[in-house]
């Protein structure tokens, strides 16, 4: 399975990133070990994920999210409603 997530900013809760990957689990420690430049400096929790059988779906969709604004805003409004419960 390949995932595509957002995590969040235990820090800054306004602060969000999305990526792909297909190891959930691994890149959740990467991010908080401070692995990744986009996400040094702070710890992140996992807030959403979609699962995709193949790599190739979850790029389109990671695509989808980071460069369709509506899409991107639709998902986050959802995420943040169920933040906020």
């Amino acid at each position: 399975m390949f995932y595509v997530y957002v995590l969040r900013s235990e820090t800054d809760k306004t602060r969000f990133y999305l990526g792909h990957s297909k190891d959930l689990r691994r890149r959740l420690e990467s991010h908080n070990a401070g692995e990744n430049k986009a996400t040094t400096g702070s710890q992140w929790q996992l807030v959403y994920y979609e699962a995709y059988v193949s790599l190739q779906a979850a790029r389109q969709r990671e695509h989808q999210l980071k460069y369709h604004g509506r899409t991107k805003q639709a998902l986050m409004r959802r995420i943040k409603a169920t933040l906020e419960e």
